[in-house]
């Protein structure tokens, strides 16, 4: 199984007033991110407003990433559907475009029982021969992950990862104990990275690492060199963007700061609203205090 760890920026997903992705930012943005040592990519994740986006755009953007990354670093492409066969077919076309990995999150309109959950991971697990890496977030979603239905997923061959964006950093832990090696884990922006590194962790798929790219990485070294009084000075720091995130819409918090470092990413894809002028000078004056 390829080896997923470290930082992987949760892109945004550029796209005009008229629908068309703006594959120029995207790549630019890709290429630069590779270049300030992330270890990966995922498009398609919750800052890519992969509900907000037709099949058409969602490929665009997976696309995108795979051929600006150029296979220097994985691409880790997210998977989402209210249906089993729309998933499945959307992480076939991803495997055939070279993700290197599917990252494999559940929509559910009517509630799930947990049996028809762990199909629809299981099933998109079947259809590929990459990675999947299984996503959690109680937050947004309407049908969650136990822990019974993570240990059984983690039996499976091509099920060596999750990505869990609770804020329970316990219920981490509890993975790890239950699973062992069988499934790492990734942490989200809404976890404290450093603090999941230090259980255990194997690093962080996140939106805020889009902008702060440069920062994640030396945290990411930092605790993998066991540097923690270092690493929790840094986190310590960059935990104000994560705190001036959770009060707006983290899409439009994403774009607004890649539109203050000059990437013109464009609004957040309707209904979605751009911050405000007082929303983003939060998010502005958040950056400038990371220099």
């Amino acid at each position: 199984m390829s080896d997923f760890h470290g930082v992987f920026p949760y892109l945004v997903s550029p796209v005009d007033a008229d629908g068309a992705v703006r594959t120029n930012v995207l790549s630019r943005l890709c290429d630069d991110l590779i270049g300030v040592g992330v270890h990966g990519l995922t498009p398609l994740g919750s800052t890519g407003e992969f509900a907000y986006l037709d099949a058409v755009q969602r490929t665009a953007i997976v696309r995108t990433t795979i051929e600006a990354a150029k296979g220097r670093v994985p691409v880790v492409a997210g998977v989402a559907s209210t249906s089993t066969a729309d998933a499945v077919a959307q992480a076939k076309a991803y495997q055939k475009l070279g993700a290197d990995g599917i990252l494999a999150i559940l929509e559910a309109y009517f509630p799930l029982a947990d049996a028809q959950i762990e199909s629809y991971f299981r099933a998109i697990a079947d259809a590929v021969d990459i990675p999947v890496v299984i996503y959690t977030n109680p937050q947004f979603q309407r049908s969650d992950l136990t822990l019974d239905i993570i240990a059984r997923l983690a039996e499976h061959p091509r099920i060596g990862y999750i990505k869990d964006a609770s804020t329970n950093t316990g219920r981490l832990l509890s993975i790890m104990n239950r699973c062992g090696d069988a499934l790492r884990v990734f942490s989200a922006s809404a976890h404290i990275p450093a603090a999941v590194m230090l259980i255990g962790g194997l690093g962080w798929m996140a939106g805020p690492a889009c902008i702060i790219p440069r920062q994640s990485v030396a945290l990411y070294d930092l605790c993998k060199a066991g540097r923690w009084d270092e690493a929790m000075a840094l986190q310590r720091r960059l935990w104000r963007i994560n705190e001036a995130f959770a009060r707006f819409n983290l899409a439009a918090c994403i774009k607004a700061g890649l539109a203050i470092q000059g990437y013109d990413v464009g609004d957040p894809v309707p209904p979605q609203a751009a911050l405000t002028e007082d929303a983003r000078k939060i998010v502005e004056a958040a950056l400038r205090e990371l220099g």
